[in-house]
């Protein structure tokens, strides 16, 4: 995998605001372990630096990510290996980031494409994307603390609609249901999402931090939920029906 899968940016016209752009159009921004591991690398970097005030996810055009890359989860659960998907790794960098997170969603935003929202403070989305996570529909789990994220944000119903039942959601039902913010015309998503997370960089830096953390609260039971998501996923990753259904999925 090329670094270009994933660009990490620091934009000049932006400072303070790393952008985490997916960039990978030709497999609708499927995310491989090098680009996990490329990201969580970014957000450990804009933990450090306190010249980063904001980090902004965001996608290409039509796309904002199709989830995992099923070929290269489907080699690990091949593999027997006994170590933490980088997936896991860097759902829990999310959980640990220490400055605020923005995303841009324009298109398909399926699986850990809808997830990693939910640990974004602010996101824009186009009237063309689609929210969706089949984990059932691959014989998996929810991922990133949504089992409890979701039902806290969106209600019970809602949640077993897009983590168990596989349903979709459009952008206006994303945001009826508080999952994204604010709906925008395609061609300006980028730009809002970096508007958004311009006004953050430009406030006092440790007033926002507080003020984030206490809105958010206490990291310890998300970062529980994930590792209890964890033993199930990988389990289930592992398992004959998720082999037939990841091979069903790749005869596509």
């Amino acid at each position: 995998m090329s670094d270009s899968h994933i660009l990490v940016e620091h934009p000049e016209a932006h400072p303070g605001v790393m952008v985490i752009r997916f960039n990978r159009p030709e497999k609708k921004n499927a995310i491989t372990s090098a680009m996990y591991n490329r990201m969580t690398a970014a957000l450990e970097e804009a933990n450090r630096d306190d010249a980063i005030r904001a980090v902004a996810f965001l996608g290409t055009e039509g796309c904002f990510s199709a989830g995992n890359d099923m070929g290269d989860f489907l080699a690990y659960a091949m593999s027997g290996s006994k170590e933490a998907p980088a997936a896991a790794v860097f759902i829990k960098a999310l959980a640990l980031a220490e400055k605020p997170l923005v995303s841009g969603v324009d298109g398909l935003a399926i699986g850990i494409g809808t997830t990693l929202n939910m640990h974004c403070d602010l996101t824009v989305a186009s009237a063309r994307s689609l929210f969706k996570t089949p984990f059932v529909d691959l014989a998996l789990v929810p991922e990133a603390a949504s089992s409890l994220l979701a039902p806290k944000v969106i209600g019970h119903q809602r949640a077993f609609a897009m983590l168990v039942a596989g349903e979709g959601f459009s952008a206006v039902a994303a945001l009826d249901a508080g999952l994204i913010w604010r709906i925008v015309e395609p061609d300006v998503v980028e730009a809002e999402t970096l508007a958004l997370a311009l006004n953050l960089a430009k406030k006092p830096p440790q007033a926002l931090k507080i003020a984030r953390d206490l809105v958010r609260g206490p990291r310890d039971a998300v970062l529980a939920r994930m590792d209890e998501e964890l033993v199930h996923f990988s389990a289930q990753l592992k398992s004959a029906e998720a082999r037939t259904a990841f091979e069903a999925f790749m005869r596509r």
